[in-house]
């Protein structure tokens, strides 16, 4: 497997688990942020917002860039969202750093399967594409390991 596939299955296992990890984890964020576990739960809810206004707003903002450019500032954002998200001092603090989190993830994905058809051999480019979602699938099936 060529690095450039590897990073892109790396970026979707991360994006992956950022998403799913927190349904394992809300008995332990709302006892932590004193908080019912349905009001936890809007941690899942505000991820998924942000997953809605920032797969077609980051598109229309990085249209005119290179496809690993995009990627690459995607990627920071969204390890600066996860950052802030460990470091939240309160809980609305930690459902705005969700919401960051979450803004790169469609776009992650739409620009991310445009790189792998375009790495892939021809012929080739619905087994390439299906490398890099191999990782958000792994980190679905991680997180539902005790």
């Amino acid at each position: 497997m060529r690095f450039s596939m590897l990073s892109l299955a790396t970026g979707a296992f991360g994006i992956g688990m950022t998403e799913f990890v927190a349904m394992g984890l809300l008995p332990d964020i709302a006892r932590d942020q004193h908080v019912s576990i349905p009001v936890a739960g809007y941690l899942i809810s505000t991820y998924a917002l942000g997953v809605v206004i920032g797969a077609p707003t980051l598109a229309i903002f990085t249209r005119k860039l290179q496809p690993k450019t995009v990627l690459a500032g995607l990627m920071v954002l969204f390890a600066i969202g996860n950052l802030l998200s460990a470091l939240a001092p309160s809980f609305a603090t930690l459902l705005l750093t969700r919401l960051l989190s979450g803004l790169p993830h469609g776009a992650f994905f739409g620009v991310g399967a445009v790189v792998a058809t375009r790495l892939a051999p021809r012929g080739r480019e619905a087994q390439t594409m299906a490398l890099m979602f191999l990782g958000l699938s792994l980190a679905n099936v991680g997180e539902c390991q005790d």
